[in-house]
């Protein structure tokens, strides 16, 4: 028995021996490896960039066939230049072949066109002594990628949308212009030379120019663009003056004496308004890292434009629309293997505007010479139909390249023609009394009718103003609304304030949108009453009551004020997108009262058809019109001498239709020794000559 049982130990211990010898060479093989976990981990090292790790999983024979170098090149020029992410996959099947394991599965991932879906497969051998690997092809990462084939990432740029005003008239949109460039293989033995006259006419230095002759594309046939200028044909110089005209042929002529230098016509981004819009329309640029940071995942990439100013950053959304792409295999002759991917361009929107470019323009020109600002409106429907800032700058600079020179001279320039003036807030002076005048009476704290005295030509409450009069210019008897707003009496509504009082004036204020954004697409500053949100002195409280202290009022919040004189006491709200039909929207339901705007309204068309009026300059036979001028003081002590003045005027058709009416507000600066707000007036005339009499 004994010797029985030690045969039968001997049988189960080489069984055990062969069993673990068995055990060890299968994990030296690998062939316990887990490949489906395998398969992906190396896809999740994709979008962690980790292509060591992914190198480190192939197998020996696939290490030798490529570098690790090769291999990371490789695949990151691929994955990162179709932008892949969200990378999954899905094993669809698994095929165990001897010491191979192929592993079929489907890969999805989103990249910069769009959703791209394959399917593929994967195969893993185990090596002796290395364990199990996957084998490497290019067709790893896509299945038709050869060796020599490249992957080509394709963007069809959108159309931008254009602005157009309300009319379908273009204020920025595409259009031709002449691109100078040179061929660098022309230039002749007096390189130096025609390079200096070339920047001299393009206003470029030669450095400027040298850099981008030094590109490492340019070769001595390649046309190198250097600036885009504005496209002039004979029939556009008629438009010019003669002098404007003979420069602009002359700089052509010139460029083209000069060797090597060609102009072509190539398509843009342009402003035909120029100066007199460009405030309103802004400019696009090129987008810089800090853009691409910012707006990441927004479809921006290098060489995109986007609106930096105006309209143009405003609306950017709406008219940037969205860039298509195609993803495609090219073999080593370029051709077109396959199209992985493509994604359809979407145009950005056009933008109608309420604008009308005509009477835009008309503003601009008649008071570019001036540091001044213009809201037109329709005060019944509260389209706006022109904002204008004088002096401008052309948007179009912007566009064709802008040297340093010309920055320098916008930003050094004392009228600070890159300042935009409607959008900041201005002493109001006289044109604000007739808002003065409708808070009082709508508070019950004004009676129109009453005479508060006429004083003569100054005027101070009592004895506590120490020194500080009240002055106005006419004297005229009866000092109620009407002819207080006739003759611009500084001296009634000081009363008038002091009458309301501080609590009920810092009130209504409030309630008229003071201290608050008016509701429009483009921010404008808010308007104040005082500095410290508060009447600090009973001298500030009167100064405000025509306009002064520290009053500060935006032109287009103020337009929207006065369009309560023509709607039943409602404020209208102010609206810059065109429709067709369009609907006055309220604003301030019930701002001023019934008795209260009759009485200003009274007031207001006397002041142009009275020939007292301060408008009285402004009365035309061809319509009637009514409104209200005002100088503001602008100094820095009750005692200085030395201030300026503003000049405003604003200027509305009372009877006219819907359709038809018309509401102006002007200011325009350093009006002192000019006329005051007489100047403004004078301008405003011919303006309105040429819109109602045909002139």
């Amino acid at each position: 028995m004994k010797k029985r049982k030690v045969l039968w130990l001997l049988p189960a211990g080489l069984l055990l021996l062969a069993l673990l010898l068995f055990l060890f060479l299968w994990r030296g093989l690998g062939l316990f490896a887990d490949t489906e976990k395998m398969l992906l981990s190396y896809m999740e090292c994709i979008e962690s960039e980790d292509y060591e790790k992914m190198y480190g999983m192939l197998t020996k024979a696939s290490r030798e066939s490529i570098s690790k170098e090769e291999f990371t090149e490789r695949n990151q020029n691929i994955y990162q230049g179709i932008e892949a992410r969200n990378i999954e996959i899905k094993i669809k099947e698994k095929k165990d072949e001897g010491l191979q394991t192929v592993l079929v599965y489907e890969t999805s991932m989103d990249t910069a066109a769009g959703l791209l879906q394959f399917e593929n497969q994967a195969v893993f051998t185990r090596e002796i002594g290395e364990g199990c690997g996957l084998e490497w092809e290019h067709s790893l990462i896509f299945p038709n990628l050869g060796r020599e084939d490249k992957v080509q990432v394709t963007t069809i740029p959108a159309q931008r949308g254009e602005i157009l005003d309300r009319n379908g008239q273009v204020l920025a949109g595409a259009g031709t212009v002449s691109q100078v460039g040179v061929v660098p293989g022309k230039l002749d033995g007096q390189r130096d030379l025609e390079l200096e006259k070339l920047g001299e006419l393009l206003e470029m230095s030669v450095e400027e120019i040298e850099t981008k002759l030094g590109a490492a594309w340019v070769k001595d046939d390649s046309f190198v663009p250097l600036k885009m200028l504005e496209k002039i044909d004979e029939i556009d110089l008629l438009f010019y003056s003669q002098e404007e005209a003979i420069e602009k042929r002359n700089l052509r002529q010139e460029l083209l004496e000069l060797p090597g230098v060609m102009l072509s016509d190539t398509e843009t981004r342009v402003y035909p308004l120029k100066e007199a819009a460009s405030h309103l329309t802004g400019y696009i640029q090129d987008v810089t890292a800090e853009d691409l940071e910012e707006r990441e995942g927004e479809g921006y990439h290098a060489g995109s434009k986007i609106g930096k100013s105006g309209l143009e950053s405003l609306y950017e959304k709406e008219l940037k629309g969205k860039d298509g792409c195609k993803i495609t295999i090219t073999n080593s002759q370029g051709t077109e293997k396959e199209v992985l991917a493509y994604q359809v361009k979407e145009d950005g929107q056009d933008i109608t505007l309420t604008i009308d470019a005509g009477l835009q323009r008309k503003l601009y020109e008649k008071f570019k010479e001036d540091e001044s600002c213009h809201v037109a409106m329709n005060p019944k429907t509260g389209e706006v139909l022109a904002l204008v800032s004088t002096p401008s700058y052309d948007a179009n600079d912007f566009i064709f390249g802008l040297s340093q020179q010309q920055w320098d001279a916008l930003n050094e320039d004392e009228q600070q023609p890159m300042l935009n003036r409607f959008r900041n807030t201005w002493c109001p002076g006289s044109s604000f009394k007739p808002i003065i005048g409708a808070i009082g009476v709508s508070a019950g704290k004004l009676d129109p009718n009453a005479d508060l005295g006429m004083e003569g030509l100054q005027w101070q409450k009592d004895q506590t103003w120490g020194g500080y009069y009240v002055t106005t210019l006419h004297e005229y008897s009866t000092a109620n609304l009407v002819n207080a707003l006739i003759y611009s009496d500084n001296i009634y509504f000081a009363k008038a304030a002091l009458q309301i009082g501080a609590d009920t004036l810092k009130t209504s204020l409030e309630g008229l949108g003071f201290g608050a954004r008016v509701p429009f697409d483009i921010w404008m500053t808010e308007s104040q009453y005082s500095n410290s949100g508060e009447f600090d002195t009973e001298v500030q409280l009167a100064d405000s009551g025509y306009g002064q202290g520290q009053m500060l009022a935006n032109p287009l919040h103020l337009a929207c004020l006065y369009t309560a004189f023509l709607n039943n006491g409602d404020v209208i709200k102010p609206s810059l997108l065109y429709t067709e039909d369009p609907q006055a929207e309220t604003w301030i339901s019930q701002a001023f009262s019934q008795e209260a705007v009759q009485a200003v309204s009274e007031g207001l068309l006397q002041v142009i058809e009275d020939p007292n009026g301060t408008g009285a300059g402004c009365r035309m036979d061809a319509v009637r019109l009514a409104g209200k001028t005002g100088t503001a003081e602008i100094k820095d002590t009750v005692d200085d001498v030395n201030g300026t003045e503003l000049g405003w005027l604003a200027v509305y058709t009372p009877e006219e239709s819907p359709e038809n009416s018309l509401l102006l507000v002007s200011m325009v600066e350093d009006v002192k020794e000019r006329g005051g707000s007489g100047y403004v007036v004078g301008l405003e005339r011919e303006i309105l000559e040429e819109i109602y009499a045909g002139e």
